[in-house]
């Protein structure tokens, strides 16, 4: 399988491979000009055949969980894969297992001679369980201002649902756990978890809260506070409600690593942010998925997630690195 390398006049690199679209590494300067490897991830792509965490992945047909496992659309009720006790995650054996048809390229804009990835794959009606045939689409592109973009769109010939992200965990250290990250979201709501770290429905204030990252705070300050909310998923595991308009994107977060000055901004076009303080791998990384809400097939108060045909599906999010000094 082919690797592909995007690099930007600043040193910043980016290696992507075409099974699952998986970002395998982004080397990153510090405040030194020393670069580091920021993300979580292996050396070859074989090595991602075995891939339980998902680690850098385009996340599809349906990220988060699915309730039961199933959801019932126009009068006729879908069972997928059950992959959580008996609950769906992430498509099942879904986009983060596939082989991407994947074409670089060279962008005029957002900056002058943007390298690129372009990867397209065609899920097949049935596939997991899903309707419809549908044709995604995901473009990475890396600007010169250290931006990476990612460029997501699909189409389908039956109604399906379509919640596409990407599963980078991010370490900017380099190395170590995440707990001395400091995190901002801008979100004054969250959506409660159950047991089964499945939203309730409820939405609510993060004020007053373990929750609350309006201001940056350390990942590990409050993990281990005895909060109902994180015993229940073990950590930070919970989508965060953003303020979106359409399709021009907001900005969503903010990491820190103060040893380093190493910073990440996220902004996009989603409803949601989805902070995973990678509870099931000793916190070596952190995730900031940016999706719909989890379980929306089931959800009908949550934001649509339902693609018709003759409908585009499309998403945009632009992860941006620096350096504070």
């Amino acid at each position: 399988m082919e690797i592909f390398t995007l690099t930007n006049a600043a040193g910043l690199t980016v290696r992507v491979t075409e099974y699952g679209g998986i970002i395998m590494s982004i080397l990153a300067p510090d405040r030194e000009g020393r670069l580091a490897n920021v993300v979580l991830g292996h050396d070859s792509p074989e090595e991602y055949r075995k891939n339980p965490h998902h680690l850098g992945a385009i996340i599809g047909r349906v990220a988060g969980r699915i309730a039961g496992a199933r959801f019932t659309l126009d009068g006729t009720t879908y069972q997928l894969p059950a992959n959580l006790g008996q609950h769906h995650l992430h498509g099942g054996r879904g986009f983060d297992q596939v082989v991407w048809r994947a074409v670089p390229f060279r962008a005029s804009t957002p900056a002058p001679r943007a390298s690129g990835v372009a990867l397209d794959y065609t899920s097949p009606d049935g596939e997991e369980g899903y309707p419809g045939t549908l044709s995604a689409h995901v473009n990475y592109t890396l600007t010169h201002q250290n931006e990476l973009i990612v460029d997501y769109r699909a189409t389908t010939d039956r109604a399906t649902p379509v919640n596409l992200t990407q599963h980078s965990y991010f370490n900017l250290a380099g190395r170590g756990d995440i707990l001395g990250h400091l995190l901002q979201i801008d979100a004054d709501k969250m959506l409660l978890m159950n047991e089964a770290v499945m939203p309730t429905g409820q939405i609510v204030a993060v004020a007053g809260t373990p929750f609350d990252f309006r201001t940056p705070s350390a990942v590990g300050a409050r993990i281990a506070q005895p909060d109902e909310q994180l015993r229940r998923a073990g950590g930070y595991d919970h989508s965060f409600v953003l303020e979106t308009r359409g399709l021009e994107p907001v900005h969503a977060a903010r990491v820190v690593e103060p040893s380093s000055g190493r910073t990440l901004d996220v902004s996009t076009t989603e409803p949601s942010v989805h902070f995973y303080s990678g509870n099931g791998i000793g916190r070596a990384g952190l995730c900031l998925e940016t999706q719909h809400f989890p379980d929306s097939p089931n959800r009908p108060e949550f934001p649509s997630i339902i693609l018709r045909p003759g409908r585009e599906y499309r998403s945009r999010t632009i992860f941006a690195f620096a350096v504070a000094r």
